[in-house]
C-alpha cells in the first residue's frame, strides 16, 4: 500500500461535502482524487484539480484509486460494495452498512477472499460529546452502572425530500438512520447485549416509516441501556444519561463539527471540534456519608479526522480498524429485527 492514498468519493451531496472531502483533504495520507457527480459539477468549487466522473463505473474504473467512499443511499451501499470490492478497491462504507446481517457477512467474507479492507464509517464515536461520557465510564467513579440512556432527537414533523430515508424500501427509516451511531455507541461502550427488545413508531402525518424507536438492550449483571430516538420532540432532553451506585452523569448532545463544517470551518482550523463553555456535563457524586457534589464535565476536542487516521493506520501499517466486523453484525441484526 502506498503511504498517500489514492481516494475517491462515491457521491457529492452533504456527506460528501461536509463528513468525508474535508477530512481526505486535511489528512496528508490521502489524496482526494475523484468524485461521482451524475448532475451538477461542484467538488471542483471546494477541491481545484478533483476529476468528476460522470458515473460510478467510471470511478470504479480509475486504476490509481485505492479507496472509495461509499457514501450513496442506504439501499445502494450493499451493490456498491461489492462492485468496489470486485474492481480492486477497499472501503469505506457510511452507515447504516448494510440492510441486513447476511449481506454485511457476504460483503466482510468477500473482501477477504480478495485481500481487500473494510471499514465503516461510524463517526459518531469522534463525536466529543461521546468521547467525555466514554471517559467518565472508564473513570469508574460512577460505580456499578445500572442504567444507561443514549438518546438522539428531533423536531422534524414534515415528511423529509430525501425518499431513501423516507419510502418503505431497504435501510429506510429512523432506526438505520440514527440507531445505527447510537447502537454503535451503545456496543463500543458494552460489547454485544446478552438480549434485545426493540418498539418502533409512527407518529408524523403521512409517514410511511418509523420515526420513532425505544431499543432496550440488556447486559449482564443487571445493566440496562436504552437507545432512543424520536423526531417528534419540541423540547429535546438530555442525550446521554448514566446512572451508578456512587452517581449520575447527564450531557446534553454537541453536534459540534457538524455545525462547523456546515458553516465552512475545516478539520485543521482552530476551534474545530472544540465545545463552547456552557455545554459541559455534569456529574453529580455520593459519597458514604450521603454527601453528594456536583461537577461540571468539559469535552476534550474532537474531531472526525481520527476516524481517516484508524482507517489510514489499518491501510498502511495494518492496525487493526477499531470498529470490528462483529460490532457492525450484531447492530444490524437488531436493526434488521421484526
Amino acid at each position: 500500500m502506498n503511504s498517500i492514498i489514492s481516494t475517491g468519493l462515491m457521491a457529492y451531496g452533504m456527506s460528501g461535502k461536509v463528513f468525508h472531502g474535508p477530512f481526505l483533504a486535511a489528512h496528508k495520507g490521502f489524496k482526494l482524487r475523484a468524485v461521482t457527480e451524475r448532475n451538477q459539477k461542484n467538488a471542483e468549487k471546494d477541491f481545484t484539480g478533483i476529476i468528476s466522473y460522470n458515473s460510478t463505473e467510471e470511478l470504479l474504473n480509475d486504476e490509481e484509486i485505492e479507496l472509495i467512499v461509499i457514501n450513496t443511499p442506504n439501499y445502494t451501499h450493499y451493490d456498491y460494495a461489492k462492485q468496489a470490492l470486485n474492481a480492486g478497491k477497499h472501503i469505506l462504507v457510511e452507515k447504516p452498512f448494510t440492510a441486513t446481517s447476511a449481506q454485511a457477512a457476504e460483503i466482510f467474507e468477500l473482501a477477504e477472499s480478495l485481500g481487500k479492507k473494510v471499514f465503516v464509517y461510524q463517526n459518531r464515536r469522534w463525536d466529543s460529546d461521546f468521547t467525555v461520557v466514554k471517559r467518565i465510564i472508564k473513570s469508574g467513579e460512577l460505580g456499578k452502572l445500572s442504567e444507561v440512556h443514549l438518546r438522539f432527537d428531533r423536531y422534524k414533523a414534515a415528511i423529509g425530500a430525501k425518499s431513501f430515508k423516507e419510502e418503505p424500501i431497504a435501510a429506510s427509516g429512523l432506526q438505520y438512520d440514527l440507531g445505527a451511531h447510537l447502537l454503535d455507541q451503545a456496543i463500543s461502550l458494552f460489547g454485544n447485549p446478552d438480549s434485545f427488545h426493540k418498539i418502533l413508531g409512527r407518529n408524523r402525518e403521512h409517514t410511511k416509516v418509523d420515526d420513532f424507536f425505544s431499543i432496550h438492550l440488556s447486559y449482564p449483571n443487571s445493566l440496562n441501556v436504552f437507545v432512543h430516538s424520536n423526531m417528534m420532540v419540541v423540547d429535546v432532553q438530555p442525550s446521554f444519561v448514566l446512572h451508578g451506585r456512587n452517581g449520575s452523569f447527564i450531557k446534553e448532545r454537541t453536534d459540534l463539527q457538524e455545525e462547523q463544517l456546515l458553516k465552512g470551518i475545516k478539520p485543521n482550523d482552530p476551534g474545530f471540534g472544540i465545545e463552547a463553555k456552557g455545554k459541559e456535563g455534569v456529574l453529580t457524586l455520593i459519597n458514604e456519608n450521603g454527601e453528594r457534589t456536583k461537577s461540571l464535565i468539559s469535552s476534550e476536542p474532537a474531531s472526525y479526522l481520527s476516524l481517516f487516521e484508524a482507517v489510514y493506520q489499518s491501510l498502511v501499517n495494518d492496525k487493526p480498524y477499531p470498529i470490528s466486523q462483529d460490532e457492525i453484525l450484531k447492530q444490524i441484526e437488531i436493526l434488521e429485527a421484526e
